[in-house]
């Protein structure tokens, strides 16, 4: 089973970015399953019905999120639906959606850092525990632990080699260099990295925010639209019988302003 999971997707560059590119890696990895982290689809905060279709009418088999998923209130519904749409597993109870689905006999769960989020999440870990105890017959599960600190990411996965096929971080729309399998046979990444503008600060207009930095003053982030972009992924090869991770690959792609 070859998974092929898509790194956050800023705001219409990255959107536009996923249509042109995703089609022809698909073929090129033969990947059974394409994941991809939609909460910045939508004008680079949050997702709607509309961007979630142009993700899944590019190739995208199920949408994860974040913090930033409940933006557009319209998606609320959605979340409720059969849509293959998920939110942060470890939201309190009676929240809009879920977080976990099973498609093609994987197993997808999305959770929620608590460090440096400025959230109060559930505790993702015991989260998870409670989860995996309903999955017994899905060998192949692939966790998105949309987290800012790097430390919290990476405890996940040390948590979890052996239990899942792979831990993929999301969320601070970097890639990190460390793709590789735990010593029990879990694939994972620190950061998956972003879909979305190169010449930007995590997606974003350059000039706002550094003048935030200068001045602390309140400012006005907007995702860059134009210029080259960056595709950044990873591809995963799981055994199916096991669920053990084989191998996991970095994809990274650039896109001209032209769309090659």
């Amino acid at each position: 089973m070859k998974v092929l999971f898509v790194g956050d997707v800023v705001g219409r560059l990255g959107r536009r970015t996923v249509q042109t590119l995703l089609p022809a890696i698909r073929r090129e990895t033969d990947a059974h399953l394409v994941i991809a982290n939609g909460e910045n689809a939508a004008g680079g905060r949050g997702l709607t019905l509309t961007t979630a279709e142009e993700l899944f009418d590019a190739g995208v088999d199920v949408i994860t999120s974040g913090n930033h998923i409940w933006e557009h209130r319209e998606i609320y519904p959605i979340l409720e639906g059969e849509s293959p749409i998920i939110r942060p597993l470890n939201y309190p109870p009676g929240v809009p959606g879920h977080g976990l689905l099973v498609r093609n006999g994987v197993a997808v769960i999305n959770l929620l850092g608590r460090t440096f989020m400025g959230l109060d999440a559930d505790c993702p870990f015991r989260t998870t525990d409670a989860a995996l105890a309903g999955l017994k017959e899905t060998p192949i599960v692939i966790i998105d632990i949309h987290a800012e600190a790097t430390s919290e990411k990476v405890a996940m996965g040390w948590y979890l080699d052996g239990r899942v096929s792979a831990v993929i971080g999301t969320h601070t729309h970097v890639a990190t260099a460390d793709t590789r399998i735990l010593p029990k046979g879990t694939a994972f990444v620190t950061d998956v990295g972003m879909v979305g503008p190169l010449n930007s600060i995590i997606g974003m207009e350059v000039e706002p925010i550094v003048e935030r930095f200068l001045t602390q003053l309140p400012t006005r982030f907007s995702p860059v639209e134009k210029g080259p972009a960056i595709f950044n992924s990873v591809l995963l090869d799981i055994d199916e019988a096991s669920g053990r991770a084989l191998r996991i690959e970095r994809i990274d792609r650039e896109m001209t302003k032209h769309g090659q």
